[in-house]
């Protein structure tokens, strides 16, 4: 299943049942708990790498990837409009890219 794929699904269920699909549940419950499982699932993956289980880093990637476009789904995200940022940095290094952000990070 592709980014694009799993995006249509999650925006075809949206506005599904909240008792009945956990996509609707999740989007009823607001942005800030929508970011806030992106951070949890971020850092259940940064454990899974840390403590060396491939197994683990695959299964909270996969759970990172699905609420992150659930997350841009709720703030207007397509992931073609990612796809383009990072098409922008074709070419640059990272540092390169890095050193030239207007924003801190």
């Amino acid at each position: 299943m592709t980014l694009t794929e799993l995006y249509a699904i999650i925006e075809a269920r949206r506005g599904d049942d909240p008792a009945t699909s956990y996509v609707a549940k999740s989007f009823a419950k607001g942005r800030a708990k929508l970011a806030q499982k992106v951070g949890e699932e971020a850092v259940e993956t940064v454990i899974a790498a840390i403590e060396g289980d491939r197994d683990a880093i695959i299964s909270e990637s996969a759970d990172l990837i699905f609420h992150l476009l659930m997350l841009w789904s709720d703030a207007g995200i397509a992931p073609a409009d990612v796809t383009a940022a990072l098409e922008k940095r074709r070419g640059t290094s990272g540092l390169e890219e890095k050193a030239n952000r207007k924003e801190p990070g």
